[in-house]
């Protein structure tokens, strides 16, 4: 085989090993924006006088979205979630439907958990422990 074939196998190669790669990364992203939940099983609701923190896991990793009682018109909102040892990973701004969702890889730490919708909020201890 000459030179030439092996680097145009070899382009391919990597072309298509990228674009899988790109895939595989985009479309879980995707499918949680896309519905404004967080994927995996939902492991506790955290009600206010405003509002509710869901929290979702799924492999190692806790997911957490602020939901107003009164969707549709925009008001400040807050969710916080941090894994013990870590930054807190936050989306706070004015929203008509939700904020979040966010992300953190807890393996087998606990969370801290904040979440607010207008001058309602919800902040928890270390949970999921």
């Amino acid at each position: 085989m000459d030179s030439g074939a092996i680097r145009r196998r070899l382009a391919l190669g990597m072309a298509v090993l990228a674009a899988s790669g790109l895939l595989a990364l985009a479309a879980p992203g995707s499918a949680d924006a896309a519905s404004g939940q967080c994927g995996g099983r939902k492991v506790r609701t955290l009600s206010f006088s405003t509002g509710a923190v869901q929290l979702y896991k799924r492999n190692g990793y806790v997911c957490a979205v602020t939901l107003p009682e009164n969707p549709g018109r925009k008001t400040s909102m807050l969710v916080s979630l941090q894994a013990r040892g870590t930054r807190p990973v936050v989306d706070s701004g004015q929203y008509a439907h939700r904020a979040g969702p966010v992300t953190v890889h807890a393996g087998h730490r606990c969370v801290r958990v904040k979440g607010a919708v207008g001058r309602g909020s919800v902040s928890t201890g270390w949970i999921l422990c």
